[in-house]
């Protein structure tokens, strides 16, 4: 059988049911190619060789036994490393957690666990899931599989790295402001963002609690709607669970790759467009809305006029839930412990000096940032202001899904950029994720698919938002898309990628 590791999960899947490839086979190419290129992309913290090939084993037997199993059972998977996973070095990201073993597996975790999905290791992010480029993990860079001296997007730059350099067919990414969809854009990958709720929390260690949420990332809109619909449900450990079925989104993915879209009216964002925008992005975002046309979609304009103060408001609410949620890195109860090397030790200087330590630059700037938002005398006029302008941007997203079932817009401003040019200067940093913010202000749910190379030959993407509670029409308008820009070129994206020297 061709390359195994170029295939998506879906064609996979149906390899292992039908007997052509068995779970051990598929597992141990795609362990072949972390060996041979993750030396360079640097996407892994941790890989879980033996743990994968031993469930890929038992799924092999219980499928000879002819047991009922799940459709991806057997296809392997990665999983971002601010995810709990019992057994497995969990860091965030960060020295604090440096060398730590989880107990208990998160929610997502035992699902995956229970379908029979080989994990292949955890993947690099920027710490604590704080940044754009993954330049922010404790543990070094993880390199765009596009070219090697620029970022892969972040915070789940690593999920997304190992996706496209086809170290794994699946991973599962976080999106607080952008973290899955960003880095899809950047590497040509497909991210997805559910609706807040939608995938339990419970085992993802938190930067915002009301902004996070995992989801997929993989190469196929088809594949991405298999990983939601596996991982998503509700959960009784997480309060902010919704208590309702996941949504037929496979269905719709099949639908949509059908290519009509009739009936179907595709908001265009005023607000997400124009200035600022790198030509090329602009470029590909006007020639996807015109395969969106050809489908039959009907392509309105709308205006969310309170969007230019979404990255406002994110950076007082995200960075005030992050200093409240990364106050029990303490230096007392687990993970790192540095003590004064002069003095007495009390518990304030122990906590002083294991933070100073373990946290990097950008988690204290924004800890910092939360902390002064909500200190008294500024709450109301920073924090509770912010909060103020997200109900806003909530009714900006109700009045446009009375024009249109789903808003679009490009992912990210640009494409790739190189190690080091936004580092030192956070608000540009900051203005990767201008497009991607509004949703997790709302909790709506949001897709990145590739939809072409800008002129510098990299990849480009294009963000599809539908309503709370209605993720399958991402995946149907999605898979629509996909399909119309896989006619024109031929092929997936990635088929257009350089490859990268194995050693």
């Amino acid at each position: 059988m061709s390359d195994l590791t170029r295939k998506s999960a879906a064609e996979l899947a149906a390899h292992l049911v039908a007997g052509d490839v068995s779970s051990v086979e598929v597992t141990q190419a795609h362990l072949d190619r972390i060996s041979a290129v993750d030396t360079d992309v640097h996407a892994f913290l941790h890989v879980s060789a033996d743990e994968a090939l031993a469930t890929a084993r038992d799924i092999d037997a219980r499928r000879a036994a002819g047991e009922d199993l799940h459709p991806l059972a057997g296809v392997p998977i990665a999983v971002k490393d601010v995810v709990v996973t019992k057994g497995l070095p969990t860091t965030a990201g960060s020295k604090i957690l440096e060398g730590w073993i989880p107990p208990y597996d998160a929610t997502l975790v035992e699902k995956i666990k229970a379908a029979g999905l080989p994990i292949l290791g955890k993947t690099n992010m920027d710490e604590f899931a704080m940044g754009s480029s993954t330049e922010h993990s404790a543990y070094g860079n993880t390199r765009n599989p596009w070219d090697l001296d620029r970022i892969p997007g972040g915070s789940g730059g690593g999920s997304a790295a190992a996706v496209a350099a086809f170290e794994a067919p699946l991973a599962i990414g976080t999106d607080t402001g952008g973290s899955i969809r960003q880095p899809g854009a950047v590497t040509g990958t497909v991210g997805v963002k559910p609706t807040y709720g939608g995938v339990s929390r419970y085992g993802l260690i938190a930067m915002a609690s009301s902004l996070d949420q995992a989801g997929p990332v993989t190469r196929t809109v088809l594949d991405s709607a298999l990983l939601h619909e596996l991982i998503g449900g509700h959960d009784p450990r997480d309060s902010t669970s919704l208590d309702e079925p996941v949504p037929t989104l496979v269905d719709a993915a099949r639908q949509g790759a059908l290519g009509d879209l009739t009936g179907v009216r595709v908001g265009v964002v005023k607000e997400l467009s124009g200035e600022g925008y790198q030509a090329g992005v602009s470029a590909r975002f006007e020639e996807s809305l015109e395969l969106l046309k050809a489908a039959g979609a009907e392509v309105v304009e709308v205006s969310c006029p309170h969007f230019v103060n979404a990255l406002a408001a994110y950076y007082l609410i995200m960075p005030a839930e992050a200093s409240s949620n990364l106050a029990k890195f303490d230096g007392m109860r687990f993970g790192l412990r540095v003590e004064p090397t002069e003095g007495p030790v009390t518990a304030e200087r122990v906590m002083s000096a294991t933070r100073g330590a373990g946290f990097g630059d950008e988690v204290k700037r924004r800890v910092i940032l939360g902390t002064y938002a909500l200190s008294a005398g500024y709450y109301d006029a920073y924090y509770g202001s912010a909060q103020k302008v997200r109900t806003l941007i909530q009714r900006d997203f109700a009045a446009a899904f009375e024009k249109a079932d789903v808003l679009v817009s490009p992912t990210s401003p640009t494409t790739a950029f190189k190690f080091g040019e936004k580092l030192d200067d956070p608000l540009a940093m900051y203005l990767n994720d201008v497009a991607t913010i509004p949703a997790n202000l709302a909790g709506v749910p949001g897709i990145s698919l590739p939809n072409g190379l800008s002129d510098d030959g990299l990849p480009v993407g294009f963000q599809i938002l539908a309503p709370a509670r209605a993720d399958e029409r991402l995946y149907r308008v999605g898979a629509a898309l996909e399909a119309a820009l896989e006619n024109a070129w031929g092929g997936p994206l990635l088929d257009q990628a350089p490859e990268l020297e194995t050693r």
